[in-house]
């Protein structure tokens, strides 16, 4: 555990990509193979429940160090993080705990069947044992919240680098359900687990942003345009009569479309189809907000299928009949997904326009006029493309439309977590409705380290409310707001939901006299 929390802590203390690599590369290098099978599992969201209840946690805390309950709510709104918290509240360890990473998750989950008080027995002599970073990581551990700032492309290169394998091999082998308790390490990045139920997916290729001129890239001709649509990007797999489907987060959300479940069941044969779900109803594709309110639940009601149906566009083949069909060109993969279609007629499954124009001036126009049919732009995919895992620049392009700017001012800020702990970068933002100011959106991102204390120095100073870790500020620093989308939404004051929403600048040059109207924001919303 003390290899696994320095390297927790390097990784905590650094944005640099490199210097990730650097930390996770040591760490292999001399961790125990068992460990290292875990520290996979940890990194790619395959963590154990969660074992013990954080009440208990907290109840367990003011027992040990005598806090009056107001000071543990105060230093958990200084810190941010319950788990760091309890660990910096922890009087010193009178003794110390040696295990490897691998023991400490057989005993994490072996608690799920312990009474209460044998998990508190166990857990109050685990902290008197460890010190302040390993109790933080076990903590995070137990409580089933154990997240880590690095991207699952920086991990696949660096157990590339490690291993000397291909990083498309590894990324495809460290995907799908797989238990770090029943394989090895070498198993793992061999590829060699067996997957009975056939659920494994391939890693989703993804496009860049646009970054070059239109004119750069040759004869429109030569690549396949379609409309970038804005849903929740699948793949759908059948194999030996068994469906999976696939986000790209790496979720197996089956169970929240059954109506292509159903659809794929009369499908002939064994596939792997990579396209986005989008709700559509009447011939018309639903706003983001519609499909967000199927995600994420234990059953879909028979009204929730009525209202919001769904349909999957679908734009590659990756498998068919067991060939991986990857490596062949993307015009040779879209002929034969056109057969497939064309062989089976699956409802709730149709095939993506190819946006065809002898001009990159005629595909702008398309693109500008995008959201008249709820799209994000276009994808720009090239004829000769291979099925990339990740991202590989020049095949595939996102051209995205403009996103949609408003001015807001700040009026709650919250700080972060880890490294910017003592710093507020939780901000929410408000526009005018009438005489009053209506909350909008909340951003976390776009200010720079600099601009990130100049604004926790003001909130410092001008605080005038505070809820728990939350701090009321006076409405005075404005900042323009990108956003993808707007919709109308009832679990928001304003009556309105942005899509992604960050902040493009700090607007200095303006007062809080001149930010937008919320009559202005909703005249943006298309049906």
């Amino acid at each position: 555990m003390k290899d696994f929390a320095e390297l927790i802590k390097r990784l905590e203390s650094t944005n640099k990509t490199n210097a990730k690599l650097e930390a996770i590369i040591s760490y292999l290098e001399t961790a125990a193979d068992d460990d290292k099978l875990w520290f996979i599992a940890l990194f790619t969201g395959k963590r154990p429940k969660r074992t013990v209840a954080t009440n208990l946690l907290k109840e367990w805390t003011l027992e040990i160090t005598g806090l009056p309950y107001w000071l543990f709510v105060e230093s958990y709104s200084a810190v941010g993080d319950l788990g760091e918290t309890i660990s910096l509240l922890l009087p010193p360890p009178r003794f110390q705990i040696v295990k490897s990473l691998s023991q400490w998750m057989s005993e994490i989950i072996e608690l799920k069947n312990k009474t209460e008080a044998e998990k508190k027995e166990f857990i109050l002599h685990t902290w008197d044992g460890l010190e302040v970073t390993e109790r933080f990581i076990f903590n995070k551990l137990i409580g089933g919240s154990f997240r880590i700032g690095v991207s699952h492309k920086t991990l696949v290169n660096a157990l590339a680098k490690f291993t000397e394998q291909e990083p498309a091999a590894l990324m495809h082998s460290i995907m799908g359900k797989w238990d770090p308790v029943n394989y090895s390490f070498s198993e793992l990045i061999q590829g060699d687990i067996d997957n009975p139920d056939d659920s494994k997916p391939y890693p989703f290729c993804l496009a860049y942003p646009l970054e070059k001129e239109t004119d750069e890239l040759g004869d429109p001709e030569d690549w396949q345009i379609e409309y970038k649509w804005d849903g929740i990007r699948g793949q759908l797999i059948k194999r030996n009569d068994q469906i999976f489907i696939w986000s790209r987060g790496e979720e197996l959300v089956t169970d929240q479309f059954p109506e292509l479940v159903e659809s794929l069941k009369k499908c002939e044969g064994n596939f792997v189809i990579d396209g986005e779900i989008i709700a559509w109803k009447e011939d018309k594709i639903l706003n983001f907000s519609e499909l967000q309110k199927r995600l994420n639940r234990k059953t879909i009601s028979k009204k929730m299928l009525e209202e919001i149906p769904v349909k999957c566009i679908v734009y590659d083949l990756l498998e068919l009949e067991y060939e991986d069909l990857r490596q062949k060109p993307l015009q040779e993969r879209r002929k034969k997904l056109e057969n497939w279609l064309e062989l089976n007629l699956p409802s709730h499954i149709i095939l993506s326009q190819k946006i065809t124009s002898e001009s990159w001036e005629t595909m702008d126009e398309i693109r500008n006029n995008a959201r008249e049919i709820n799209a994000e732009g276009l994808m720009l995919k090239h004829h000769n493309s291979v099925y990339h895992a990740g991202r590989k620049r020049g095949d595939w392009w996102k051209w995205k439309i403009n996103p949609y700017t408003i001015d807001a001012v700040l009026i709650y800020a919250q700080k972060g977590s880890g490294r910017r702990s003592g710093y507020y970068t939780d901000y929410t933002f408000a526009v005018k409705d009438e005489d009053r100011l209506v909350t909008i959106a909340k951003a976390y991102s776009g200010l720079t380290d600099k601009e990130i204390m100049e604004v926790s120095r003001f909130v410092n100073k001008n605080a005038l409310e505070k809820f728990g870790p939350v701090r009321t500020v006076k409405p005075e620093l404005v900042f323009e707001i990108a956003f993808e989308g707007i919709s109308y939404s009832k679990r928001h004051k304003s009556g309105v939901a942005l899509r992604f929403p960050r902040i493009v600048r700090w607007r200095k040059d303006k007062t809080a006299e001149e930010i937008d109207h919320l009559d202005d924001l909703k005249k943006l919303i298309t049906d």
